[in-house]
C-alpha cells in the first residue's frame, strides 16, 4: 500500500549504489532526463524516511509527491507513463505485452542467477555462472536490432542492460559467436543516458 510522502516536494529515489534493480530504474530516469534526488542506501542503517515510507524497506523505492512506489518494474512503468517522452513502451497492446514479458523473464532468469553469483556458495556460484552464460549466448539472436523491441529503446533494454554490464565482473566472457550481443552492448553502453545512470561503484565494473 502506498504511503503519503508529503515531506518530499522533489521526486526522490532511494537506491542502492551497486544493485541491478536500482540500476534499472536509474537508467530509465536518465534516459528520460527526469529531475530527481537520489538517496544512496548501502548497508548499515536504513534511513528513517525509507522505514516510514516503505514497509518492506526494499530498494529501489520512488517517492513522487504523495505517491510511494517499490518494485522496479512498477516504478519503471510509472515513470514511462508519467513522463511519456521519450516513450519506452510501444503504443500497441501486443508490443507492450512483449516488453512486459521480456522484463519479467529478465527478472526471473538473469537477475535470479546474478543474485546467486553475487551471494551464493562457491558451488552455486559456478553453476549460476555457467547457466547465465548459456542463457545470454542463447539469446544472441534477440539482439540483432537497435533495441529488443521495435523502436529506439524500451523498458526491456533498461532491464537487461544492468545485467550485461556486470558480466565482466562475474568472470563471464562472451564467445565470438555472440556478435549481435557484442554490437548491442557497445551501442547501449555508449548511450549518454546509460553512462549517466552509473554510480562510481558501477563504473568500476567495466
Amino acid at each position: 500500500m502506498a504511503v503519503a510522502a508529503n515531506r518530499r516536494s522533489v521526486m526522490t529515489l532511494f537506491s542502492h549504489p551497486d544493485s541491478i534493480d536500482s540500476h534499472r530504474v536509474r537508467f530509465v530516469l536518465s534516459e528520460k532526463g527526469i529531475n530527481h534526488e537520489k538517496v544512496s542506501v548501502d548497508g548499515g542503517e536504513v534511513p528513517e524516511d525509507l522505514i516510514d515510507l516503505n514497509p518492506y524497506q526494499s530498494l529501489p523505492t520512488l517517492v513522487d509527491r504523495d505517491l510511494v512506489l517499490h518494485g522496479p518494474a512498477v516504478i519503471m512503468e510509472y515513470l514511462d507513463e508519467r513522463f511519456p517522452h521519450p516513450p519506452l513502451m510501444p503504443v500497441d497492446p501486443v508490443g507492450r505485452a512483449q516488453v512486459r514479458l521480456l522484463v519479467y523473464q529478465t527478472e526471473q532468469d538473469w537477475n535470479r542467477l546474478a543474485e546467486v553469483i553475487e551471494s551464493g556458495t562457491a558451488k552455486k556460484v559456478e553453476a549460476a555462472k555457467k547457466e547465465l552464460t548459456e542463457s545470454v549466448v542463447a539469446a544472441d539472436p534477440m539482439f540483432s536490432g537497435q533495441a529488443l523491441v521495435e523502436g529506439e529503446l524500451s523498458l526491456a533494454d533498461c532491464s537487461v542492460a544492468p545485467v550485461l554490464w556486470r558480466l565482466s565482473r562475474y568472470g563471464i566472457k562472451l564467445p565470438p559467436r555472440a556478435r549481435n550481443l557484442k554490437a548491442y552492448t557497445d551501442r547501449l553502453f555508449a548511450r549518454a543516458s546509460f553512462q549517466d545512470s552509473l554510480t562510481p561503484k558501477e563504473r568500476d565494473l567495466s
